[in-house]
C-alpha cells in the first residue's frame, strides 16, 4: 500500500490507493519550494498552495485567486480542490495530517492540511463532500492520510480531545463530555487514549478523520493511513511537537 520513490536522490512516500502522481515528502526536501517540488510529480503541472490557518476552508485554484490573500499572494485556506487538469496541489505539515484525495474516475484531486482544529471542523470531510457535490460518486473517492504525529504520543488537554471527538456526533445529539471521552477510549479502534497526566489524553487525529470519512459513506478500503509517525521518526520527518522548530514538509498531488 505504501511505497518509497526517489527524486534527485531523496526518498518520498506514495500510497497505492492513489492513481494520480503524488507524494508525501520528507524533511530531506527542505527547503525546496512547492513550485520546484512539483517537478518530482509532473513535467507540466503548476504548483499551487494556500496559506494554512487551521480552519476548514476548501477552495479551488480559481476561487483562491479571488479570495483574501496574505502578503505573498496565497489565499487563506487549508484545503485545495482541483478545477482543471495539470494542477499540482500542495499542503505543508510537520505533525498535522496531510490528506490527499482523488476521484479515480475523473482525476479530480484535493490536498488538505488537517491539524486538530481543522479536524474538529471536518476539513477533510468537507473536501470530500465538495467532490461529491461536483459530481463524484462516493465509490470513486480515495483518501490517503499521510505521515503525522501518532495518537500514542500526541498528548492534548481534555478540552482539545473533546472538541475533536465531538465532531463525530450530530450537532443536536452530542452526549455528555464524560460519555464522549469514554466512547473515544473504548472504541474498537480507539481515537482517544489514556495519558498519565491528569486532565490530559492522547489523540489520534488521523483515526478521527477516517471515521468522519466513513460517516460520509466511504468504505474502509477507500482510506489509507500512513504507517509513519513524524514525532517518532526524527531521521525522516520534521516534528514541531518534538523540536519546536517551524519547519514543514510538503505533500502534493496532480490533477
Amino acid at each position: 500500500m505504501w511505497n518509497w520513490k526517489t527524486w534527485q536522490g531523496k526518498r518520498y512516500l506514495t500510497c497505492g490507493l492513489l492513481t494520480r502522481p503524488h507524494g508525501f515528502f520528507t524533511s530531506a526536501f527542505y527547503p525546496i519550494s512547492h513550485q520546484d517540488l512539483v517537478s518530482a510529480l509532473s513535467e507540466t503541472a503548476e504548483g499551487i498552495r494556500g496559506k494554512q490557518v487551521h480552519g476548514n476552508t476548501v477552495l479551488t485554484p480559481t476561487q483562491a485567486q479571488k479570495a483574501p490573500q496574505n502578503e505573498e499572494g496565497y489565499a487563506f485556506t487549508d484545503g485545495l480542490l482541483s478545477d482543471a487538469a495539470d494542477q499540482g496541489l500542495f499542503v505543508l505539515s510537520a505533525d498535522c495530517t496531510p490528506a490527499l484525495l482523488e476521484d479515480v474516475s475523473t482525476g479530480q484531486v484535493a490536498a488538505v492540511h488537517a491539524g486538530w482544529q481543522g479536524t474538529a471542523l471536518g476539513v477533510v470531510k468537507k473536501a470530500a463532500q465538495r467532490m461529491l457535490d461536483t459530481g463524484s460518486r462516493t465509490t470513486d473517492l480515495r483518501v490517503a492520510l499521510g505521515p503525522a504525529i501518532a495518537g500514542e504520543v500526541y498528548q492534548v488537554g481534555e478540552d482539545v480531545a473533546l472538541e475533536v471527538a465531538q465532531s463525530l456526533y450530530p450537532i443536536d445529539s452530542i452526549p455528555s463530555d464524560e460519555e464522549v471521552i469514554q466512547q473515544g477510549l473504548s472504541a474498537k479502534r480507539p481515537y482517544l487514549l489514556p495519558d498519565p497526566t491528569p486532565g490530559r489524553l492522547r489523540l489520534d487525529v488521523r483515526r478521527v478523520n477516517e471515521i468522519q470519512l466513513l460517516q460520509l459513506g466511504l468504505q474502509p478500503e477507500q482510506i489509507a493511513i500512513a504507517p509513519h509517525d513524524t514525532y517518532q521518526e526524527p531521521d525522516t520527518f520534521f516534528s514541531y511537537r518534538r523540536t519546536g522548530e517551524k519547519k514543514n514538509q510538503w505533500s502534493g498531488i496532480v490533477s
